[in-house]
């Protein structure tokens, strides 16, 4: 008699293989569940083997286009970034993955759902805080955490020692290395409205993307052509361990950098101040699996008010894995190059300085004076 219906975040790979049998082992209806989120997958020939180990239903579900329209394009918004390099690629997937997921356990009628992520990691936090929030009743089941599991299948840590023992290079799937990346740069012009990219031109190849989906894939190719976006860091793990992680992510590279200059040149400086501090606290709330949490909630509306007014275009080069900022215009600019500049006076007159500094110089005035004034060296 079965234990019920399990929905299994399967890949195809070793992991979620055996993870599928052990399940089906305990008693439990397994329904497989594939997403496709713009990898590069032979997804026919994942579904023949979850059929051939025995899952009674198989899902492959494409979910490139709202990965980067309802989870990319936000994080684009935000800047997000966490701990100052690492762009959230993995991390800003996992919501996207396990909201399918839950949708299709309540379809189908599944009181559990599984996953392979390990007992050590970041992910199985955010695949589990995902399925509570969205399926309160839901039972979750996670092989690597139950030891008549882990203890059965030793074989990963020898896995893990194979591949820890070649090349790094090897790891990069999306990226060439830059060194032999081509020797000409692809020069680009993105077009933001609202703080989100709605097209991309090739200026010298005359081609252009105008739909979310198209122009981030194509970011990522040429991104990946010139070995843009590739980073070997230690992350502070939100279970408290330090971690070594190896990432690229060209296209989200792209536009971090065009998205910066672009909400400079037409964002007022104190709501960048405060939005600034949003992004961070965006990027915290992502990395540690919140997405779906009330205050991620109210955060993203707060950064997605912020970019009301980030429109325009930006011109730039990318070359031998770097971006480089060539120009940019807009609508919205609050630029001024009269007020700014030294050769015409404009609006403004200088004499208004003296008093601004000396308003500001109150403060570190008073402040020396308690501490009492340093001695002057000769």
């Amino acid at each position: 008699m079965s234990k019920g219906t399990v929905v299994l975040a399967y890949s195809g790979g070793l992991d979620t293989s055996c993870i599928l049998v052990w399940l089906k082992e305990q008693g439990y209806s397994v329904i497989a569940y594939l997403a496709n989120i713009g990898q590069d997958e032979d997804f026919e020939a994942a579904r023949k083997k979850a059929e051939s180990l025995g899952a009674t239903k198989v899902f492959i579900e494409d979910l490139r286009a709202e990965f980067v329209e309802d989870f990319i394009w936000p994080a684009i918004q935000a800047n997000a970034v966490y701990e100052d390099r690492y762009l959230l690629g993995t991390a800003v997937a996992r919501p996207c993955i396990g909201r399918r997921q839950v949708e299709i356990a309540r379809r189908e009628g599944a009181q559990f759902v599984s996953h392979g992520a390990t007992g050590k990691g970041n992910d199985q936090i955010r695949f589990e805080l995902t399925c509570y929030a969205l399926y309160p009743e839901v039972k979750i089941i996670a092989p690597w955490r139950i030891p008549e599991f882990y203890n059965r299948f030793r074989g990963r840590k020898d896995l893990m020692e194979y591949a820890q023992s070649h090349a790094p290079a090897d790891l990069y799937l999306m990226t060439k290395n830059p060194e032999d990346a081509p020797s000409a740069p692809d020069v680009l012009e993105i077009e933001f409205k609202i703080g989100v990219p709605v097209k991309v031109t090739n200026v010298k190849e005359g081609i252009s993307k105008d739909s979310p989906l198209d122009i981030f894939t194509y970011l990522n190719e040429i991104g990946g052509k010139h070995g843009v976006g590739r980073i070997d860091i230690v992350e502070n793990r939100f279970i408290g361990m330090k971690s070594r992680g190896i990432y690229e992510t060209p296209g989200g590279t792209i536009l971090l950098n065009v998205h910066l200059d672009i909400e400079a040149f037409t964002m007022d400086k104190e709501v960048r101040r405060v939005k600034q501090g949003l992004g961070i606290k965006f990027s915290e709330l992502v990395y540690n699996g919140f997405w779906y949490s009330p205050e991620c909630d109210f955060v993203r509306h707060c950064i997605a008010m912020s970019q009301v007014n980030v429109e325009g275009k930006v011109q730039l080069s990318v070359f031998k894995g770097q971006v480089y900022i060539l120009g940019r215009e807009s609508p919205k600019s609050l630029y001024n190059e009269e007020l700014v500049s030294m050769d015409v006076q404009g609006d403004y007159d200088p004499c208004d300085a003296s008093g601004f500094i000396r308003i500001n110089a109150v403060r570190l005035r008073e402040y020396h004076r308690l501490q009492g004034f340093p001695s002057i060296k000769q």
